[in-house]
């Protein structure tokens, strides 16, 4: 049983349909990563699975359950993380304060083990330690990046949906977050990842699916995506890059 599965879903954004029969699912362990052109519905499924929007038809499951018809919080609260693109940080509160915020759906937890906690999201992002005391406004985008990410890992999610995480960033900075996920995985979690740059997304991602138009049109293993001619030409530009949507 996968331990995230789309089936058939359908979404729409008033009139207009977003998402058009999409199945996909998502296996414990895995980085499986979206691709496709902009305003492929990579990010709207992302944000149906989370609840910030409800699926018009299909279904969605998390440990085989259907979660499509319950809140954002309570879908948090079941091991569901979503980053959206952006960073989002709160501005005015420190590092350690944007990062405690992230277990703030856990309900309440004692001081020593929020500490704690806090102190290992620092062994994950070593460079937000020495900014613990900065405010998040502060911040680069890439640190804001990794403060994003590590406060939606204080929720201790069983998947993390991660929407476009290098929009904007250095090179340098790109492949220091991708070895985090990396790692990030290698601590049990399972991450959803829709991403810009597809031949870096690929480089760490265990399956791929190619969205256009609301639908899934290919999937597979990197591989085979990087090696399917219509896929580089039309998705991949070339295998350079997908285009951000």
């Amino acid at each position: 049983m996968p331990l995230l599965e789309l089936r058939n879903v359908e979404s729409h954004y008033g009139h207009v349909q977003a998402l058009s029969n999409l199945s996909l699912h998502v296996e414990q362990g895995e980085i499986v990563t979206l691709l496709g052109a902009n305003g492929a519905g990579k990010s709207t499924t992302l944000r149906n699975i989370s609840g910030l929007v409800a699926p018009t038809r299909g279904e969605i499951l998390f440990e085989g359950k259907p979660i499509n018809r319950i809140s954002p919080e309570k879908i948090v609260r079941l091991g569901l993380a979503h980053v959206p693109e952006g960073r989002r940080v709160f501005p005015g509160l420190t590092v350690r304060e944007n990062i405690m915020i992230g277990a703030s759906s856990r309900g309440h937890l004692g001081r020593r083990q929020l500490d704690t906690e806090v102190e290992e999201m620092f062994a994950i992002f070593p460079d937000l330690k020495r900014l613990s005391g900065a405010l998040g406004w502060s911040l680069s985008g890439g640190q804001q990046q990794m403060l994003a990410v590590a406060r939606g890992l204080m929720s201790k999610p069983k998947v993390l949906l991660l929407d476009e995480p290098s929009l904007g960033l250095a090179p340098i900075i790109v492949q220091q977050l991708f070895a985090t996920i990396r790692t990030i995985r290698s601590h049990g979690t399972t991450v959803l990842l829709v991403e810009q740059n597809a031949n870096m997304a690929l480089s760490v991602a265990d399956r791929g699916y190619v969205l256009s138009t609301g639908r899934v049109i290919v999937e597979g293993t990197p591989d085979k995506l990087l090696n399917n001619e219509e896929v580089r030409a039309a998705y991949l530009g070339g295998g350079a890059h997908a285009v951000a949507g």
